[in-house]
């Protein structure tokens, strides 16, 4: 079994038609090309995984020293992005394979794996969806989150309350996406729906096994 998955850029969205005439919404990748950039085993690392790294337009700069050896040590120039994906104990990848758009198919069922878009900071109404208090009548308590501690045992506020705080920007897996598109020539897939993260973010894009 070869590698399953590969490495995109999330372009944009835009509509295409069915036979039956009616528009859908796709999302359009730029996915791949990537290479593997390292081997992991079961005897050596505990799972069995490949490193790919997405080979992109422009050149890399500024890289560490570890990562400057990391790709030195298989003879490989450094990539900007690198993703793990498990791979079979028997699966014949190895260090510098390279892995297209062509390993999917318009009709293939994936799983896309991205970052949300950042919010910023918000409050509890906006990221908990709380409903708030009264607006009027002097309430004075509009957007407030309430009561969040105790004034007895255990005195304190507990792990895990929802409060105001950073939203978005997390990792988000949206399973059972059709493919609908693939354009070899260009490297492009379209999916059909939305998968996660604004315009010009990095994807995963596995078959759903």
């Amino acid at each position: 079994m070869s590698v399953q998955g590969i490495i995109g850029k999330k372009l944009g969205m835009t509509q295409v038609f069915g036979e039956d005439g009616q528009a859908f919404p796709v999302t359009v990748v730029k996915a791949g090309p990537c290479v593997v950039v390292r081997r992991k085993s079961k005897e050596k690392d505990g799972y069995s995984a490949v490193q790919l790294g997405l080979v992109e337009d422009r050149k890399v700069k500024r890289i560490t020293k570890p990562m400057k050896g990391h790709f030195e040590k298989v003879d490989l120039p450094p990539c900007r992005q690198l993703r793990e994906l498990r791979v079979d104990e028997a699966s014949e990848a190895k260090v510098g394979d390279k892995v297209s758009v062509d390993l999917f198919a318009p009709g293939d069922r994936v799983v896309v794996t991205g970052r949300s878009k950042g919010k910023g900071f918000q409050g509890v109404m906006r990221r908990h969806n709380f409903s708030g208090g009264r607006a009027t009548h002097g309430s004075m308590f509009h957007r407030a989150p309430g009561s969040i501690g105790q004034s007895a045992y255990p005195s304190r506020v507990l792990k895990g309350m929802r409060a105001a705080g950073h939203m978005g920007s997390e990792r988000v897996t949206v399973r059972n996406l059709e493919v609908v598109r693939v354009d070899a020539e260009n490297g492009l897939l379209l999916v059909r729906g939305a998968v996660p993260g604004a315009g010009g973010g990095y994807v995963v894009i596995r078959k759903k096994g």
